[in-house]
């Protein structure tokens, strides 16, 4: 029996977010693995896969955030993905409604250093997430989201 493979777009912002979807996309091996992050010098950690590179943007800039949103659009019409995950945060949140319209599957995996709650991203992106995880176990009986072990 063939599996098909899939398209999986994999998205997050810099330093532990990135270095937290590394260590779970081994998961995707046998899958057209594409990612999405905010510094080109990453480029050369995932090769000879394609890496997407976007402008990283908070609440507090509004303009950067319009340019990060149509950015990640035009990556989700481009790429096309049956799945979108995501370690966080500003990107990740905005590949996840985009993925969803398309009809993509979602899984979003909040940061571990968030120890006390979720984070703004994660909250925000929950109605957006077919899967929504925490790496704290009491963080998932305090607030819905499912715990599956830790990636650090």
């Amino acid at each position: 029996m063939t599996r098909r493979r899939k398209r999986i777009l994999a998205v997050s912002s810099a330093g532990g977010h990135w270095v937290q979807l590394l260590r779970i996309c081994p998961a995707f091996d046998d899958h057209d693995l594409f990612f999405v992050t905010v510094l080109s010098s990453y480029r050369s950690e995932v090769a000879p896969r394609p890496l997407y590179v976007v402008n990283d943007a908070t609440l507090w800039n509004k303009l950067g955030l319009m340019g990060l949103a149509l950015r990640m659009l035009l990556i989700i019409l481009w790429v096309r993905p049956h799945l979108v995950v995501s370690t966080g945060a500003a990107p990740g949140y905005f590949a996840l409604r985009f993925g969803k319209w398309i009809g993509a599957r979602t899984v979003w995996l909040d940061s571990i250093a968030n120890v006390e709650r979720m984070s703004l991203s994660g909250e925000r992106v929950r109605p957006y997430a077919d899967l929504w995880l925490t790496q704290w176990p009491h963080l998932a009986k305090k607030v819905g989201s499912q715990f599956s072990g830790a990636v650090l």
